[in-house]
């Protein structure tokens, strides 16, 4: 489990825009945001991302640098890329299990049926301070009942304001 004020593992992989994401490079003015989503297959992700999407620039105004990450091929996060109306919120993709996991997330399997893929990982939403030590974390175990966007950006202002600690730090 990742323990706030403590260093998160790094990151290197692929954006749907032909570049390369790496946590360990982020230097945002307050946070970095990685919002893990379950993958293409998703409606409940769809929504949360156009709506994420839509509030980027409310959120690199307060000095985050924001990505949002799944477990997809590069062909299903093509299909995000040019499907979904995120606006120019970076998509990273190919993440693997073994490190979806080192970051808490829940790993499911693919339904008999369903479009999903054999694993995926359900969401999580992390802050990450410019030293790289994890600020917050909030993991979900079914698509449901994600972090509410407004709420959100209000609390950032506080945490800015109140120069507010990291919490849920004792192990």
């Amino acid at each position: 489990m990742l323990i706030p004020g403590e260093k998160t593992p790094d990151i290197q992989l692929p954006l749907t825009i032909e570049a390369q994401f790496e946590l360990s490079k982020q230097s945002p003015d307050a946070f970095t945001m990685l919002v893990f989503y379950r993958g293409s297959h998703c409606p409940i992700c769809k929504n949360y991302l156009e709506e994420l999407g839509g509030e980027l620039d409310r959120f690199t105004r307060r000095g985050l640098n924001v990505f949002a990450l799944s477990m997809d091929s590069k062909e299903r996060a093509m299909k995000v890329d040019g499907e979904w109306d995120t606006g120019d919120l970076p998509l990273v993709y190919d993440l693997s299990e073994e490190d979806a996991r080192k970051w808490g997330l829940y790993i499911s399997e693919k339904r008999e049926g369903s479009e999903e893929p054999d694993r995926f990982s359900e969401p999580g939403l992390f802050l990450i301070r410019p030293d790289g030590k994890l600020y917050m974390a909030q993991v979900q175990s079914a698509p449901f009942t994600r972090p509410d966007l407004d709420d959100l950006l209000e609390n950032l202002d506080f945490i800015a304001e109140e120069d507010y600690p990291p919490r849920g730090t004792a192990t």
